[in-house]
């Protein structure tokens, strides 16, 4: 039941990488058949299928298995992670499928044993890869030589993944340039609508001065921060070109807000500045944060105004922060009415009648309606403007009394100026004030939103607290939620593997490839100045089982020449050396097809280059380092079974290997 939106079409993009693996796999193990041993393409095909079809079936597993946690989590994190992963689960499951039946068909069909050497780029590219392995093969050989020192090399970057994760700040999801922004505009109190109009025009035309703005328009009146209509506020919404005539980075959100909020601060009649839409529509009425002080205390409307300027004062006087505002006003001028009972009582006049008349004629009171032109109109009364502009004009007021008479209003009522709130909102049924604000330029909406909190604990008093609001109260809602994704994945993925292994000790051969894949990623987005957002903690489930398909493959070749008699040394050794090419070729299929998310641009570009930067990041840590430290592990483990066991498998019924065996000189080192 989902549509084609952002997250399913990263599914789709990834799963275009993803989904060629398995054939990938299948038609180069029946091509090194061939080549290797002369068989026909049939028989190199069945032999193919005998030793890929086990990892195939566990790499599939194993990926979709990631997946299964995600479908328990709930609220907006669940949103973004379900569809994603369904998506990428239902992809993978059918190219195994494709790649367990019509890839080994079509490839005992058309590939034919090759007649001489290959020529030009074709050879080229071959000695490439035969010297790459050879090379590979080499390190290794010395990687499991040197054990000791490969594990002191893993527990540095083991450290320098802890190191990152603290340093790369954390946010909910990127701030998007969504081809349009807002300006909110606010006057002093009372000022009158004609002089909102005024400066919210002028702040229009400022940022029509910009390159990037197609058109603008003013509405004056309308707050959008809480929005209510008030004279002394403004709205300026702001259109920007088409993305195609914006691919200048000056020409960008980021570049236009530098652009005009020197210009706005210049303003003298009132306070301007620029809104980013939140990055996903309905969570809050802008991007940034949503900030709700709330008097649980004693102080009424007035202590809760003078808290959130201090508050708001001493945020100002951090770099994280910028373009902070609150709405409250606790000394806004108000007219109070003062209705004398007793007197009315004396004179006859019923009090809900005095408050009956106040209401008509100087707000006004919905009595009937009726129908005309195929329409419902209704009838509402009020007193014409030039009747209702003063405080004097409560003596032309006149209410009937028992008696039957008339009576002036003013005989009865008396007003007087006051200072009061002009607006004031309830947040979890409490006097609160809304403060809002954003990251600002090298800062990340995390690293806001843990200042506002070290700020308001600074300064609020006893019987006062704070709660969030729109994207900010989903970003601390879901900091804990990735983490337990993370880990039940990694156990999903262990169950998995050791159901098709039956056995405990090689799926941890196979999972120690994921920290590789999560320093890769980790990296790839420190070095492009990114941020641990929803999208990266997204890329980094699938690593999971993206780094673990690499590994099975070594793993289960390792495996099957152990079993055929070589020593864990050897047997980890050939396996490494078999397994380059396909490992290589599936992880260059699946960066290549996900470098379009890295060079995106338009609507949601952030988005992208935050799941591709990482994702590709991690397979480069895990189709690099992970392909020399999984046969390590896998001959430290096996080698460790052997001493526990104290004798080798029993190879007396298996046919002897095809292959010459490996050089075991370095074996016991």
């Amino acid at each position: 039941g989902f549509s084609i939106n952002l997250l399913t079409l990263f599914g789709l993009v990834l799963a275009i990488g993803i989904v060629c693996d398995d054939a990938i796999v299948v038609v180069e193990n029946v091509e090194r058949n061939i080549d290797e041993f002369g068989l026909s393409s049939k028989e190199a095909t069945f032999r193919a299928m005998e030793e890929v079809t086990g990892p195939v079936i566990a790499t599939t597993l194993v990926l979709i298995a990631v997946f299964v946690p995600v479908a328990f989590l709930s609220g907006t994190t669940g949103v973004l992670y379900r569809q994603f992963a369904i998506t990428i689960a239902i992809s993978v499951a059918i190219s195994s499928f494709v790649a367990l039946t019509l890839t080994p068909a079509l490839a005992a069909i058309l590939i034919k044993p090759s007649k001489g050497e290959p020529r030009g780029f074709f050879k080229w590219f071959n000695k490439f890869i035969d010297a790459t392995t050879g090379l590979y093969a080499g390190g290794v050989s010395l990687t499991l030589k040197r054990k000791f020192i490969a594990l002191a090399l893993l527990g540095g970057m083991l450290f320098g993944t802890y190191t990152l994760f603290k340093v790369i700040p954390g946010s909910f999801v990127p701030a998007e340039d969504q081809g349009y922004v807002f300006a909110a505009v606010v006057l002093p109190d009372g000022a009158s609508l004609d002089r909102s109009e005024a400066l919210t025009q002028q702040v229009a035309e400022i940022f029509s001065e910009h390159p990037a703005v197609k058109d603008s328009s003013a509405l004056a009146g309308y707050s959008l921060i809480d929005g209510q209509f008030k004279t002394n506020t403004g709205t300026v919404f702001i259109a920007l070109k088409d993305f195609d005539e914006r691919s200048d980075p000056e020409l960008k959100v980021g570049a236009l807000f530098e652009f005009v909020t020197p210009r706005l601060r210049k303003l003298q009649d009132g306070v301007a500045f620029p809104i980013n839409p939140p990055s996903i529509p309905g969570l809050g009425t802008q991007g940034g944060f949503e900030f709700w002080l709330q008097n649980r205390g004693q102080g009424g409307a007035t202590r809760l105004a003078e808290i959130a300027k201090e508050i708001i004062a001493k945020a100002n006087e951090r770099p994280e922060l910028t373009r902070l505002n609150t709405t409250i006003n606790a000394a806004s001028r108000q007219l109070k009415t003062d209705v004398d009972r007793s007197k009315a009582e004396t004179l006859g006049v019923s009090v809900p009648d005095v408050y009956a008349a106040l209401q008509t004629l100087f707000g006004s009171l919905y009595v009937s309606q009726y129908n005309k032109y195929g329409r419902v109109w209704q009838v509402i009364l009020q007193a014409e403007p030039e009747f209702r502009e003063k405080p004097e004009d409560i003596q032309n007021i006149y209410v009937r009394q028992s008696a039957g008479k008339m009576v002036p209003l003013s005989s009865v009522v008396t007003t007087n100026y006051v200072t009061g709130p002009d607006l004031l909102p309830r947040f979890n049924g409490f006097m609160a004030a809304k403060i809002t604000g954003d990251a600002d330029t090298g800062y990340s909406s995390g690293q806001s939103i843990g200042v506002m909190e070290e700020v308001a604990g600074q300064v609020m008093p006893d019987g006062f607290t704070y709660a969030w609001s729109g994207q900010a109260y989903e970003e601390k809602k879901s900091s804990g939620s990735s983490a337990v994704i993370f880990v039940f994945a990694l156990v999903m993925v262990f169950l998995i593997l050791a159901a098709q292994y039956e056995q405990w000790s090689l799926p941890v051969a196979v999972i120690t490839a994921v920290p590789f894949g999560i320093f890769g990623a980790l990296v790839a987005v420190w070095m492009r100045g990114m941020e641990n957002d929803v999208y990266f903690q997204i890329g980094l489930v699938t690593l999971i089982g993206l780094s673990a398909k690499n590994a099975i493959l070594i793993v289960e070749f390792a495996e099957l020449k152990y079993n055929e008699g070589l020593s864990p040394f050897d047997a980890a050794l050939e396996a490494a050396r078999l397994r380059l090419r396909p490992i290589l070729m599936t992880s260059l299929s699946f960066i290549l097809g996900a470098m379009p998310l890295v060079l995106a641009t338009g609507a949601g570009a952030a988005a992208r280059h935050s799941i591709g930067t990482g994702i590709i990041g991690g397979m480069i840590g895990a189709t690099t380092l992970a392909l020399f430290f999984v046969p390590l592990f896998y001959f430290m483990i096996t080698s460790i079974k052997e001493r526990v066991s104290k004798k080798k498998p029993d190879t007396s019924d298996k046919p002897s290997p095809v292959e010459p065996a490996a050089d075991t000189s370095g074996e016991g080192a």
